[in-house]
């Protein structure tokens, strides 16, 4: 199968570029509409800066070079946006640290994003730029745009400092994404693209990492030798999982 044949071509890809620390764009071959391991798109956008409380330009050229978020959102003035957008700037000292930079984006006019920040009680000290696309050509770009809606799906992208997509996350716009997961992703994807070690599931820093850079050999077929299933999900976790499912089952 296609799929297939594209997943062994990327294990073997990763594999001999551990040296070079660079994957070929051209060898790898991804399902249409998919951009992860595909160069963000080039865009221009009028916005809207909270921080300053101007309007102002962003660019594609803005972030080369540099970690960067692209969050879609379908609208200003509606009920779970203002909540995200309020969660991802709560958590932008965090992003800061880690040298990220965050662009919101919706279909809205730089003006509308203007009057939203202004007068929604959540997004009282924000400090993110929204960037404004009313002719919906980067959301289309981005592969997010509902059509005949005029609307964003909730699209977050994660870039890294060669340009290059390395995670994107999109849901459809009745529930809102978490940040605290996304900050995980952001760490251990800056983690793998450092050290050329590769992250397992629900990995944290401090957690096991398998160094495929120096040991791929073997462990092939031996990962459980490296790492544990308590060293993937342990008893906190476990915990609050059973606390989410008891908590929805009785509302």
């Amino acid at each position: 199968m296609a799929c297939e044949k594209d997943t062994k071509e990327l294990a073997q890809e990763a594999t001999k570029t551990q040296e070079t620390k660079e994957v070929n764009m051209e060898e790898i071959k991804t399902q249409e509409g998919v951009l992860v391991l595909k160069n963000m798109p080039e865009f221009k956008m009028e916005a809207y800066d909270a921080a300053t409380g101007h309007y102002t330009e962003v660019s594609s050229d803005d972030y080369k070079g540099k970690w960067t978020v692209v969050c879609f959102y379908p609208a200003d003035f509606t009920f779970v946006c203002p909540t995200e957008i309020a969660a991802m700037n709560a958590a932008l000292p965090f992003l800061k640290e880690l040298g990220v930079e965050v662009l919101a984006v919706s279909t809205d006019t730089k003006f509308s994003h203007k009057r939203f920040v202004e007068t929604e009680p959540l997004l009282k000290d924000l400090k993110l730029t929204i960037a404004a696309d009313p002719t919906g050509e980067v959301t289309r770009k981005f592969g997010v745009m509902i059509e005949g809606a005029g609307l964003a799906l909730r699209g977050r992208f994660l870039i890294n400092p060669d340009g290059q997509i390395v995670a994107e996350e999109v849901q459809a716009p009745p529930v809102g994404r978490s940040v605290k997961e996304f900050v995980r992703q952001i760490i251990a994807h800056q983690h793998a693209y450092k050290t050329g070690e590769v992250c397992p599931a629900n990995w944290k820093p401090g957690k096991k990492t398998l160094p495929v850079n120096t040991d791929i050999e073997p462990m092939t077929g031996n990962v459980g030798k490296y790492v544990t299933l308590e060293d993937l999900i342990d008893e906190n976790d476990m915990k609050e999982m059973e606390e989410m499912v008891k908590a929805f089952k009785n509302a």
